[in-house]
């Protein structure tokens, strides 16, 4: 029995940090992704092979079955994690990989570089609880946490606006493809943030969450509303403000002072992907000085 399953990688338009705290983010799915291809193999151990965009081995990793131990891997803390996860499953599901004739080859394939962070972790706890049949939040939590976003958009076609509510997850599908797309360009910084680092650094910070809330609640809004550039310029300046002054980390108008868009750091500040608006000038200014992927908005958004 050989099956597949597939999961969006995500971006978060707004609403990065405030997110965990309640606020309301925007968040569009990918054209990229990962795929998880599950075969059964007549022996008693899980064999995992995680490819790259490029068909490349970067994970691989042997358990015994039903135990889950580790007995060979090139990456001792992914093949921990990996197990952890796997692990967790079986908090909802006792009988998964729980078959003492059975083993499993599983092959997963991500569709984007494994530094771009469009989500590698989110779309393989999605497949995993695809393939368990379990509920990929609840898996989430017990294993990475964050605030599920990712999970909502690897399960969603469409553009999203996502809030915890007490903790939990709502999601509501939204129309999101202004008429000044083909201005909208995502460019990656060569660099991939630890998220968790960046989550703790901003939950060390003292400030007004309520107010910061209803700004990013308001921002949200006025963008997925907005009918001219201006306008969604306006907002993405006043939500870079808004993060930089908590964070106290810098804007990255400061970073590119001659560029002749907006700018907006998108996930963790300082790594992956950030939006700009510009027009068809704008990859070669990035690719000038340095940053090489720059995509537009129908290249990136599914």
């Amino acid at each position: 029995m050989n099956t597949s399953y597939y999961s969006n990688g995500k971006l978060l338009l707004t609403g990065e940090y405030a997110i965990l705290d309640g606020a309301t983010g925007l968040a569009v799915p990918t054209k990229f992704g990962q795929w998880l291809h599950v075969n059964v193999a007549n022996n008693n151990q899980l064999q995992w092979t995680s490819l790259d965009h490029n068909d490349k081995p970067w994970f691989t990793a042997k358990y015994s079955l039903p135990e889950l131990q580790i007995t060979e891997s090139n990456d001792e803390a992914k093949a921990t994690t990996l197990q952890k996860i796997l692990k967790a499953v079986r908090l909802q599901k006792s009988s998964f990989l729980n078959d003492l004739k059975t083993g499993y080859t599983v092959e997963t394939k991500l569709s984007f570089p494994t530094d771009w962070g469009l989500g590698s972790s989110s779309t393989l706890i999605n497949n995993i609880a695809q393939w368990a049949n379990i509920d990929a939040f609840n898996l989430l939590g017990q294993t990475l946490g964050g605030s599920g976003y990712d999970l909502a958009c690897a399960q969603h076609m469409t553009p999203i606006l996502y809030h915890l509510d007490l903790g939990n997850p709502q999601v509501f599908p939204t129309a999101f493809k202004p008429e000044f797309a083909d201005r909208l360009y995502f460019i990656h910084l060569n660099q991939k943030q630890n998220s968790r680092e960046a989550i703790a650094t901003y939950r060390s910070k003292v400030f007004n969450k309520q107010a910061l809330l209803e700004q990013i609640n308001h921002i949200t809004q006025q963008m997925l509303e907005a009918s001219s550039l201006e306008l969604f310029e306006s907002l993405l300046i006043e939500h870079e403000m808004a993060l930089s002054e908590i964070l106290e980390i810098a804007p990255l108008k400061r970073k590119f002072p001659d560029y002749f868009g907006a700018l907006k750091s998108l996930g963790a500040w300082g790594g992956d992907f950030i939006l700009a608006t510009g027009n068809e000038k704008t990859p070669d200014y990035f690719k000038a000085k340095g940053f090489t992927t720059v995509l537009s908005y129908e290249e990136m958004v599914l």
